[in-house]
């Protein structure tokens, strides 16, 4: 029986992620901070799978709590075998109009956990040959648009070197970049997204069963959709003067 453990799983990709492994016959770990959110999700995955599913209520920000979480991870009597690092959130600001404190729990829920979960997974995931890790990172990652770009930069460069480091040893990694998707993350961010045209929304059922199948194969960095795959393509080649003209004004966060 495969384990995953997935953090920020009370809502948007994170919840999509949970529901989907569910279905598939994997027991769970879910952690995000609301427990009583991750209970009823729990009780609803239990019932409708008959998965188990352990909850783990956790503040990623927090170092004490982010090591209990990372003590989940690399436990040996209980091995996880998928980890999905989701856990994020933005601020609505531009960086120098928030209190520094802000930026900084933004960085160790973005950055940090990230950093300090696939440690564990990849230690304990090494020893046994076999395990994925699924760092959700963004199509922001791509451009030069304030901290939070900067952060999910981070996230896609260490999964790409975290993959190199594991390869030919069974376990995948695989930063995942998705473009704006329907979610709570903007509205629980307070960003007005209503002038941005449909045909630039993904769908978050599609964009994880897209994703599973990339982990399947084990990419390295999976891009849902064909637009967002284009515009990656093109904010590789172009010359960084001209991605950093065109991502101005574009502080706030792309994706999920």
């Amino acid at each position: 029986m495969t384990t995953a453990l997935v953090t920020g799983a009370t809502a948007g990709i994170g919840r999509e992620f949970a529901l989907q492994l569910a279905a598939r016959g994997d027991d769970l770990v879910l952690v995000a901070r609301d427990v009583a959110r991750l209970e009823a999700l729990a009780e609803e995955l239990r019932t409708a799978h008959g998965v188990d599913v352990e909850v783990l209520g956790a503040d990623l920000s927090a170092r004490d709590q982010l090591g209990k979480v990372a003590d989940r991870v690399a436990s040996t009597d209980r091995p996880v075998d998928i980890l999905v690092n989701n856990a994020g959130y933005s601020l609505k600001k531009r960086f120098l109009d928030n209190d520094v404190a802000a930026e900084e729990a933004v960085f160790d829920v973005l950055t940090r956990a990230v950093l300090v979960l696939s440690h564990a997974a990849g230690k304990a995931m090494r020893v046994r040959d076999r395990g994925a890790i699924v760092n959700v990172s963004s199509v922001a990652s791509f451009m030069a648009a304030g901290p939070y770009s900067a952060n999910k930069s981070f996230v896609t460069v260490f999964s790409e070197g975290l993959a190199a480091e594991l390869a030919g040893s069974g376990v995948t990694v695989t930063a995942l970049c998705p473009g704006f998707t329907h979610t709570e993350f903007h509205q629980r961010a307070d960003v007005d997204m209503s002038k941005m045209p449909e045909f630039m929304w993904l769908d978050a059922p599609r964009l994880v069963r897209d994703a599973l199948a990339d982990v399947g194969k084990g990419k390295v960095v999976s891009v849902p959709g064909r637009r967002y795959k284009a515009i990656v393509t093109a904010l590789r080649i172009l010359p960084r003067p001209l991605v950093r003209r065109q991502s101005r004004g574009a502080h706030r966060p792309s994706p999920a």
